[in-house]
């Protein structure tokens, strides 16, 4: 595999369509939102939770590319396997205390796991695998502009039992968005991409994810969510060129004039201005979509 040689940061703007991108729990579902901006957010970990299902679905557990956080999954039984692929019988809580077995113990689960050698993992269960910090991280995504979550009354027409046919039918609720414009930013170090084996493949497979990931994501509760912008910023050199703050607010994101004073609800209200003149020597801007 192919190392990287260059340092990354991504500016990745996506929208919804009257849906939910990203319920909080703990306040019944509702949009996630910053109680002083309103803005919406999506959290890294739901962004990376698609990614891991487009991996999945994109290589089908192909070798080197099975996804070690999923559904169901049972961490211990994963790392045991990797005991049994370096022929060593663990220890509760600890890693081997050979220094050697324990890398190679963590490298095997770099080596299976497209997520571990992407994300990063803590792997200091009861079977231990150890600790890997990951070379691409993702941050929150923030709605461009405040939106406003809608309560929508729906209707069950079936029942469950046969005693509660005669009943009415029952009611509940949904919770969406009219339209919300969300940007993140990510980072990918190649420095940490050489200690767990991420690859100029796996790059590749991660620009795919974002660019697709929604595509294989649907849902009514979600409604319409589309990729629309990809913005990468590649570095000359391995420890990079620019501060990343500098090449994100060469982004701008704002509304198309005359369209200021009324609601987005598309992204053919807004505009993506790139100042490429306040891009630093040693720095590529390569637009992905």
């Amino acid at each position: 595999m192919t190392a990287i040689a260059h340092r990354y940061e991504f500016v990745y703007l996506f929208d919804v369509t009257n849906g939910n991108p990203n319920g909080d729990p703990d306040a019944g579902n509702l949009p996630r939102l910053d109680p002083e901006t309103n803005c919406g957010l999506v959290t890294d970990v739901c962004l990376k939770r698609k990614i891991r299902n487009f991996v999945g679905l994109a290589k089908e557990a192909e070798p080197g590319y099975e996804i070690y956080m999923q559904e169901k999954a049972v961490l211990n039984q994963q790392h045991q396997r990797g005991y049994a692929a370096i022929e060593v019988e663990p220890v509760s809580k600890k890693l081997p205390k050979d220094k050697a077995q324990a890398q190679e113990l963590t490298a095997w689960m770099c080596r299976n796991f497209f997520d571990v050698r992407t994300f990063g993992a803590v792997m200091t269960t009861e079977v231990n695998a150890g600790q890997v910090r990951g070379p691409v991280q993702l941050g929150f995504a923030s709605s461009i502009e405040p939106v406003l979550p809608l309560e929508v009354s729906i209707t069950r027409m079936a029942v469950t039992n046969d005693r509660d046919v005669d009943k009415e039918r029952t009611m509940g609720r949904k919770h969406i968005l009219p339209y919300g414009l969300y940007r993140a930013h990510g980072f990918v170090s190649a420095k940490l991409a050489e200690r767990t084996g991420f690859s100029a493949a796996d790059l590749e497979l991660l620009w795919q994810s974002l660019i697709n990931m929604f595509e294989h994501d649907r849902s009514a509760a979600r409604g319409e969510m589309a990729a629309r912008k990809l913005i990468v910023f590649e570095h000359e050199s391995a420890l990079g060129n620019a501060p990343a703050h500098q090449l994100f607010d060469a982004v701008e994101v704002c509304r198309v004039p005359g369209e200021e004073d009324r609601p987005a609800r598309s992204f053919k209200d807004y505009r993506v201005d790139i100042a490429h003149a306040a891009i630093p020597q040693g720095v590529r801007v390569i637009e992905k979509l």
